[in-house]
Parts: structure tokens; C-alpha cells; sequence
């Protein structure tokens, strides 16, 4: 098949896979549909057993034993009092910072992304437990919206993030480098939020309240006594992985065990939220499974088609700088978070874009985190943001009061990917000292 075959081919399955997504149709078996299509029509391949079989070696990978267990973890300790202490225990900390308990909603989704590993729910959970408590003190709203739609995306990469765990498996690449590689520019992003939330307070004084009454050493440590071992479980699976103790997988088991230790001593561990957080981890780990599933069914068609080696021979031809290539790789991905969410983004173009990155000369793990980071911004990027619509439903306010108010954040996403690839040691920095202890 020519060059100009298969670009015509192409046109032909991107046409019929927005015509499944528009009409309703799962992600998942959009995907394997347009895999099958694509071999039964443009190829003299036994559809069929192909993709059965890129199935099944889709969905047998060791590395995603971690993703239940990752799953359940956070499951378990979201049915914790961890919400609800969260406020008390992070307030006191952060009241002599410029914007005040503003930083709560920052510092918080920081956490809660260590323990949910998912953007929706760092939101929604932090949003439940600080909003009204803000609101109470008279907090300006469109920055109480803003910093819990951006920071609702620090769920995707701070470690142990559930997507990475899909990239790595997609991407063949080790997961506990791409954990690791996640920790600075995770902290970075922390960073650049609490960094504009100080400024904008700074300039506008009279919008943020006065502060609470201060509390001695001992009341502080006193108030996040629930808090401080959560951190402590987190810290210790992410520890054991970068120490080369631990696989992801074993550092995972650990985390539940921890994860239930910390629920019985607190008091919440019951038959009922363990049955309900073990039900729930099934169910996410299942939906996630059968997309990666379905994404192999359609990487083999690709594979088979040549699509790949077409697209990535054009790039070559088109003397495109690594530079110039990540610039239409990430106004493709926002395009795409328009309409889908981050894991079907990642499988849906895994097949292409990867020999694509590959044949540019591009370093896989920091192009793991990389596309993270253009991931959460398809969170707050209309008209389908995850992170906007949880926003929209937990204040009552309409979607582009949201979107404006979520704005300056998806700028500080914009920087983050700029200094990532000035600066591509962010990433690559704790990576290579793994690679020098082992």
C-alpha cells in the first residue's frame, strides 16, 4: 500500500470512529469495531483471530496487576475520614501564605491525587470538604472554582497516577521510572499554583479574608494527627518504589494493607466499605482494562495497515524539530480533550503517536509525562472538561463561569509544558539516578 493509500485509509477509520463516538457508542468497543473494520476491509488479515489475540496480549501485562491494587488503595482510604480531616489538618499550615486557605484546595488535591490517582475525584473530594468551609469565610468564589478545577488535575500525575500505569503499558516502558518521573514536575505544578494563588492575593488584598486566629506547634500537629499517616503510606509506597525495594505491583499491596490498617484504626473499616471499596476498584479497574484491551485490537490494525511507519516516514521527510513536533502533538491532544477523557486519549493515539515520538528522537518516559500534562489540560478544557462539569455540579454555577474561572489555570499547564521541554531534566533528573542505584 503507497504513501498516499494510507493516508486515505486513515481519513476513511478517523471518519468512522467519530461516527461510533457520536453515536454513543463505548470508547472501548469503538475502538476494537474500527480495529476489526480496518482489517477486514483494507487488509487480507484474519480479523477476527488478530484481534483476539492482540487483545488478549493487550490485557495480560504484569504491570497492570498494579492497576486494581492502586485503585483499591485509593477506594479504601477515600472511605476514610481523609476529607473530612483534611481542612482542619492542612488550614493551619498554610493561614500566613498570601491567599490563605486558598492553598488548602492546592495542598489538598495534591494529597487526595496520591491516594485517588484520578483528576474527577481529587476534585470532587476536595471540593466537597473545602468549599463550604471557604465559602463560610467569605472567600472569593471564582478562585475557590479555579484553583479546584486546575488542581483537580494534579490526580493524573502525581504518583501513584492510574494513567501512567496505562502509558507504561502501552508504551512498554517501566512504571516505576515513570512514577518517579512524575514526582518534580508534580511538585512543580504544586508549585506554580501556590506561586499565582500568593501573587493574585497579593494584588488584590481586599478580596481575601482576614486570617484565622493562629495555633501553637502542638495544636497544628494535634489537628492533622488522622492526616499525617496517610501522608506517611504514601510516601512509603512511593519510597519503596524509588528505592528499588518494591515493584510498583508489590509497593501496591503494601499500600493496601496500609490503607486498611489506617481505616481499622480510624474506625471505618466495615464489611460494608470494604465490600463497596472492593466492588468499586472492580468496576474502574475492569472499564479501564477493556479499553487497553480494545486499544491493542487497533494498534495491530494500524500495525497491519502501516499506518505508523506512513506517518511517522512523513514526519521524518518533513524535517520537523522534536520542538516543532510537540507543538502540533499538543494543540492535537487539547483538540481531542475537547471531546474525550485522558485514558481514552492516551489508547485512542498510543498506535500512532508513539513511532512518531520514537522516530523523532524523543525519550519515552519523558514523553509519558509530558503528555500527562497536556492531558490535564483536556480537563479544564471545554466543552467537555471532566474536572469543569465536576465544578459546574458542585456550585450550581453555569459551565462558563467555570470555564473563565478555571482559565488562568490552564495557562500555569501551558508554562509547565514549556519548562518541561526547556528543561527536560525535570523529568528525566530522579529517573537516572534510579537507573545509577540499580
Amino acid at each position: 500500500m503507497d504513501q498516499f493509500a494510507v493516508f486515505l485509509v486513515s481519513g476513511v477509520l478517523l471518519a468512522v470512529l467519530l461516527a461510533l463516538l457520536a453515536s454513543g457508542v463505548w470508547i472501548a468497543l469503538s475502538l476494537l469495531a474500527l480495529g476489526i473494520f480496518g482489517l477486514a476491509v483494507f487488509s487480507d488479515a484474519p480479523a477476527g483471530s488478530l484481534a483476539i489475540s492482540s487483545m488478549w496480549d493487550a490485557s495480560w501485562g504484569w504491570p497492570m496487576t498494579a492497576l486494581p491494587l492502586f485503585i483499591w488503595m485509593g477506594e479504601i482510604l477515600f472511605r476514610t475520614r481523609l476529607s473530612e480531616d483534611m481542612f482542619k489538618g492542612l488550614g493551619p499550615w498554610v493561614n500566613w501564605l498570601p491567599g490563605r486557605l486558598l492553598h488548602v484546595n492546592i495542598l489538598g488535591c495534591g494529597i487526595m491525587a496520591a491516594v485517588a490517582g484520578s483528576s474527577a475525584v481529587t476534585c470532587a473530594t476536595v471540593a466537597r470538604m473545602s468549599l463550604p468551609e471557604l465559602r463560610k469565610r467569605g472567600y472569593d468564589e471564582q478562585m475557590m472554582i479555579g484553583t479546584l478545577a486546575g488542581s483537580g488535575t494534579l490526580g493524573l500525575m502525581i504518583p501513584p497516577s492510574i494513567i501512567m500505569i496505562v502509558y507504561g503499558v502501552l508504551a512498554q516502558q517501566s512504571v516505576a521510572r515513570l512514577f518517579i518521573a512524575g514526582v518534580l514536575p508534580g511538585l512543580m505544578l504544586v508549585a506554580l499554583f501556590m506561586g499565582y494563588v500568593a501573587i493574585w492575593a497579593l494584588l488584590n488584598p481586599a478580596r481575601v479574608p482576614p486570617r484565622d486566629p493562629s495555633l501553637t506547634l502542638m495544636h497544628k500537629l494535634w489537628n492533622s494527627r488522622r492526616l499525617l499517616p496517610v501522608v506517611a503510606l504514601i510516601t512509603l509506597v512511593i519510597g519503596t518504589i524509588y528505592g528499588g525495594i518494591a515493584t510498583p505491583t508489590e509497593a501496591a499491596t503494601v499500600g493496601v494493607i496500609g490503607a486498611m490498617l489506617l481505616a481499622a484504626l480510624g474506625g471505618t473499616l466495615n464489611w460494608k466499605t470494604f465490600s463497596d471499596s472492593l466492588m468499586s476498584a472492580m468496576k474502574i479497574s475492569c472499564m479501564i482494562s477493556f479499553i487497553v484491551a480494545c486499544a491493542g485490537a487497533l494498534s495491530i490494525a494500524a500495525a497491519f495497515l502501516n499506518i505508523p511507519q506512513a506517518l511517522a516516514g512523513k514526519v521524518e521527510a518533513m524535517n520537523m524539530s522534536p520542538f516543532m513536533l510537540l507543538l502540533v502533538l499538543t494543540l492535537f491532544f487539547i483538540v481531542l480533550g475537547c471531546f474525550l477523557e485522558g485514558i481514552s486519549i492516551l489508547v485512542l493515539s498510543s498506535a500512532v503517536v508513539l513511532p512518531m515520538v520514537q522516530a523523532a528522537g524523543i525519550d519515552l518516559i519523558w514523553f509519558g509525562v509530558y503528555m500527562v500534562v497536556v492531558i490535564e489540560m483536556a480537563q479544564i478544557t471545554p466543552p467537555l472538561g471532566f474536572n469543569l462539569f465536576v465544578m459546574q455540579s458542585m456550585t450550581g454555577r453555569d459551565i462558563l463561569q467555570v470555564t473563565r474561572a478555571s482559565a488562568p489555570f490552564f495557562g500555569l499547564l501551558v508554562v509547565a509544558v514549556v519548562l518541561l521541554a526547556m528543561f527536560p531534566g525535570i523529568v528525566t533528573y530522579l529517573p537516572s539516578l534510579m537507573s545509577e542505584a540499580s
